[in-house]
């Protein structure tokens, strides 16, 4: 039987909050089995927010889980690699409104996590099984959790210059680390100016963020893989289906879908029990 995981020792680290563009430290702590997931704000009397689907307050440029006022950004690619490193439990400590981008990708994270090692719990790990057909569309876009005795994703992407691009991923700790941990976020460098303007992605920059115009990618130097945007889309997907609260075993589609389709999805599967169950994998 599986147990559950927490970190061995704490870790920190510091860099840029990818939206505020302030400076943050992050600390990753041990935490006791069952707690989950937890965000812990210093700088605003220890506020602590848990790493739940229900506290997704906004999801316009990155997850936001909020609580009593107090919120944490972009937790995407830190749950992402959490999922692929196996914790169950951590406290997760910032002195701002976001974990530092770090390199844009999931695979800093992860990095840092396997560098503090694993310590297995005395408590089981659960697993929720999704047992019937969850679909939720918006527009074009539409992601799915159905059935399955394994935990995959399948994304159809389609944006300008990027062109088409289609990934499918079967859930291994070694796959995710070699074929979805690296793949960096990305954006339009005509947006930039209007997301400064609103606050956002002051701290985005060439060395973490794919950058697009009209020619194709600016920064081409800094691409590891050609499909890399789709594969990024499954990394957003990993992290948010991470705030189940429990490792998820079924398959997540996903066509044009982001944040806020990813997060009504988790709604829909909590909204009626008859649609999953909760035991040993």
């Amino acid at each position: 039987m599986p147990f559950r995981n927490t970190l061995a020792r704490d870790l920190t680290i510091s860099g840029t909050a990818l939206h505020a563009g302030s400076a943050v430290t992050m600390t990753l702590s041990p935490a006791p089995a069952e707690q989950g997931i937890l965000f812990r704000r210093s700088d605003h009397g220890g506020a602590e927010i848990p790493a739940r689907y229900d506290l997704v307050g906004e999801t316009r440029l990155g997850t936001v889980i909020e609580k009593d006022g107090v919120s944490v950004g972009v937790i995407e690619h830190l749950m992402a690699a959490l999922a692929g490193a196996g914790i169950d439990d951590l406290t997760v400590t910032l002195d701002g409104p976001e974990p530092p981008i770090l390199d844009g990708d999931a695979l800093s994270y992860l990095s840092l996590l396997e560098s503090g090692g694993a310590v297995e719990q005395t408590e089981p790990r659960m697993v929720l099984k999704v047992v019937k057909p969850v679909t939720v569309e918006s527009g074009d876009a539409k992601a799915s959790l159905l059935p399955d005795d394994r935990l995959s994703f399948t994304y159809e992407l389609s944006f300008p210059v990027i062109g088409d691009q289609y990934y499918a991923f079967a859930f291994s700790r070694a796959g995710f680390k070699a074929e979805i941990a690296p793949a960096r976020t990305f954006g339009f460098l005509n947006e930039l100016e209007t997301l400064n303007k609103m606050d956002l992605a002051k701290g985005a920059s060439l060395a973490n963020t794919l950058a697009l115009d009209d020619s194709g990618v600016v920064n081409r130097d800094r691409q590891r893989f050609a499909d890399e945007f789709v594969r990024h889309k499954i990394l957003d997907a990993i992290g948010d289906m991470a705030l189940a609260g429990a490792p998820l075993l079924g398959r997540f589609e996903g066509r044009k879908s982001g944040h806020a389709t990813n997060n009504a999805l988790l709604r829909a599967l909590f909204a009626d029990s008859r649609n999953y169950e909760l035991r040993e994998p």
